[in-house]
């Protein structure tokens, strides 16, 4: 059997945007990733290979480190491409270096793919820098507690004094007390020697607590900030306050359920994160493409058609999938063509569509308003749609005169086998978004009861809402992703 190959992959220290793009293409090429407690879950959840948590916390181990190097070795053997995917960087108190000295005894081929370190990552999220001319022009940076196997009087190895230096500490909160106290009676370091620890650093969950040697272990405790975390000690831990921007974003500390569905989540989810929110995807809904025969029908006669009504973004992909399965592409259009908005417009011009008519007002009673001009009476039209949809923009087309074949190529249904834990942290949520009716009803037929704010991406969601007993928060006066996310800052603004 070929033999495989370990990769030793730092997942950098929290925020998924820190990995390497490097890091990156090869978990898409893994067979097997086995991972830690800090990596990112977002790096792993959409891989379909074998997916192995190993669980490191500290000194608490889901497996020992004995056994990881037992596994590492063991998939290699079975000709796999192993991605360990690590926290931060593998050679930087990862013990990464133990791991691949395990790979040489055992004849593995191994690469390393280094990662952002927490070590200044973190500090630099908490607006503060390691260097500054004015403050510090070295660092050191140390392990915060012992080894496991390591005699009690093998004790951590504290640095000298230096104020012209920053002292990071990593995995030291368990000993922060300790820690204090040694520096300032062992290495003379001054009781008001500034400190900043951070928790969670470069996540939306990120915690930061500053003071001195001398009350940074009551502050920490006070501010409830506990492990994964670092402490920073010196004097630039003073420009905190006036460089600090991670968490003055203005939906920091914010907890936001995008209810979209999963290929549609991450456009808000990515908009609400650079805002500072934490983002729970929930999918509410799941396309489910209906039989294309009679779509296909419309497509062999497509040249009878006067116009084509769009009026959503999966009813532009399923159309022009339909079209290609059908022989055709986009040059067999002769007909006008009508989007709801932006999104559907966007969408049709990855097709190298304009469309003829979008609405100023992103609703089908303003694509009625204005196509009405249009004189449509004895005119063909065709709109492709979601079963569900309103028969709002039919019937006003039929009542112009038009002849309109309304054809239902997608369901929006409940998506299957949804987490328990997605549903637990969802009580606590601040804000749910609803991007449409769809997701309204079927949110609300999953949970019954929430205390977060309600925000719709338009009046026709805020009305399906409403019809269901609840009231809307926050209504976006632009019906698109962009005024929703708008909308809710707003909202906070006040």
């Amino acid at each position: 059997m070929k033999q495989g190959i370990v990769y030793l992959v730092g997942a950098g220290p929290g925020d998924p945007g820190l990995i390497t793009e490097k890091a990156k293409k090869i978990l898409e090429k893994a067979d097997c990733v086995i991972y830690d407690y800090l990596a990112s879950q977002s790096f792993v959840d959409s891989l379909t290979c074998e997916k192995i948590f190993v669980g490191k916390k500290g000194s608490e181990h889901t497996m020992p480190q004995e056994e990881i190097n037992r596994l590492l070795t063991a998939k290699a053997k079975e000709g796999k491409l192993v991605v360990r995917l690590k926290g931060g960087d593998p050679f930087i108190f990862g013990r990464g270096g133990e791991e691949a000295e395990e790979l040489i005894e055992a004849g593995i081929r191994f690469q390393i793919i280094p990662g952002v370190s927490s070590f200044y990552a973190a500090p630099a999220y908490a607006g503060i820098p390691l260097t500054h001319r004015d403050y510090a022009n070295a660092f050191e940076v140390i392990t915060g507690h012992r080894r496991d196997d390591s005699p009690d009087e093998e004790d951590i190895n504290f640095p000298e004094y230096d104020p012209q230096k920053t002292f990071v500490f990593l995995m030291g909160m368990k000993n922060l007390r300790y820690i204090s106290e040694r520096l300032i009676s062992y290495k003379k370091f001054p009781k008001t020697t500034p400190v900043g620890i951070i928790s969670w650093g470069t996540t939306p969950e990120q915690k930061v607590a500053t003071g001195t040697l001398a009350d940074i272990h009551e502050k920490a405790t006070t501010s409830g900030i506990g492990a994964p975390a670092i402490i920073v000690i010196g004097k630039v831990v003073l420009l905190r306050d006036k460089l600090r921007w991670f968490d003055t974003r203005p939906l920091s500390g914010k907890t936001i359920v995008v209810t979209r569905t999963r290929e549609q989540a991450s456009v808000l989810s990515e908009k609400l994160s650079e805002l500072g929110a934490r983002v729970i995807e929930f999918p509410t809904i799941e396309i489910r493409r209906r039989d294309m025969s009679e779509l296909s029908d419309a497509i062999r006669r497509i040249g009878d058609y006067h116009w084509i009504i769009f009026t959503s973004q999966n009813a532009v992909k399923i159309f022009f999938d339909a079209l290609k399965a059908n022989g055709k592409d986009a040059r067999c259009l002769t007909a006008k063509i009508a989007a709801i908005g932006p999104a559907t417009t966007f969408e049709l011009n990855k097709y190298f569509i304009m469309p003829d008519l979008m609405p100023s007002e992103y609703v089908a009673e303003a694509i009625l308003r204005e196509i009405q001009s249009k004189d449509i009476a004895g005119q063909r039209i065709l709109l492709p749609c979601a079963s569900e949809a309103r028969p709002v923009l039919k019937d006003g087309l039929a009542g112009f005169g038009a002849t309109v074949d309304r054809i239902h190529i997608y369901d929006t249904i409940i998506p299957e086998n949804i987490p328990e834990d997605i549903l637990s942290e969802l009580q606590n949520a601040d804000v749910i978004t609803f991007a449409s009716s769809s997701t309204v009803k079927n949110f609300f037929s999953i949970i019954k009861n929430v205390n977060a704010k309600l925000a719709c991406i338009g009046p026709v969601t805020a009305d399906t809402v409403k019809a269901l007993g609840y009231s809307p928060d926050i209504v976006a006066s632009e019906y698109t992703i962009d005024g929703l996310v708008e909308a809710i800052v707003k909202y906070y603004k006040k």
